[in-house]
């Protein structure tokens, strides 16, 4: 079975509360929370009052991907909120290994995310002591983008170095995951896939949910 974390940033804000209704009774064992600053990404989402307002509503563990420069400064306010795992940037943490002690001391998971640019290898000194490692399958900042088909390469090659390392470092992928996408991420070695547009616009999101939590 796969972890399905639906991204909340592609929900209808309108309808929040319905809409965490919704990841409540669905088959997703995570909630994907996108935390965008407007500088490190294009774009800007949402902070802590709704990171708070979320964890009060969600029953699902909560998995909070920081886009932002400095993630280290928020390490606590995060822990504060609930999060399960929290997802900082190797391209925005100059000290990345100690930004994964202080999630860990923190009593979080530690996620480290790689845009599509930033090849798997630069993770062979830290693959050890992360949890999860985020390929992301389009250039982050904005939902609804077409799938970077060497994102595929991608996950076999990070497959190969958790395999190789004795890690026990989970792959998720966020980006461009739908229904043609998902079967061969799987395939590829995937643990994890975040899937907003696809999920949320659907008519029939809980079946959506489901179907990838099946593959």
């Amino acid at each position: 079975m796969t972890i399905v974390s639906p991204s909340l940033l592609a929900a209808d804000f309108l309808r929040l509360d319905s809409e965490i209704d919704m990841i409540n009774r669905s088959e997703a064992e995570w909630l994907h929370l996108d935390v965008m600053d407007g500088v490190f990404v294009p774009n800007i989402s949402f902070g802590f009052p709704v990171l708070k307002a979320v964890a009060s509503k969600c029953t699902k563990a909560l998995d909070v991907h920081f886009m932002i420069e400095h993630p280290e400064q928020y390490i606590r306010q995060t822990a504060q909120v609930g999060a399960m795992m929290m997802n900082v940037h190797y391209e925005a943490c100059r000290h990345l290994h100690r930004t994964i002690q202080e999630i860990h001391d923190a009593g979080m998971k530690a996620g480290v995310t790689l845009n599509p640019s930033t090849p798997v290898c630069m993770l062979e000194d830290v693959i050890g002591d992360v949890d999860m490692v985020l390929l992301m399958g389009v250039n982050p900042g904005f939902g609804g983008q077409k799938f970077i088909a060497h994102t595929l390469d991608k996950v076999v090659r990070l497959r190969q170095l958790i395999a190789s390392s004795g890690s026990k470092a989970l792959i998720e992928v966020d980006g461009g995951v739908n229904a043609h996408t998902a079967r061969p991420l799987v395939e590829a070695g995937a643990d994890v896939l975040v899937s907003g547009s696809y999920v949320f616009a659907n008519e029939h999101p809980e079946a959506i949910i489901h179907a990838l939590h099946a593959l």
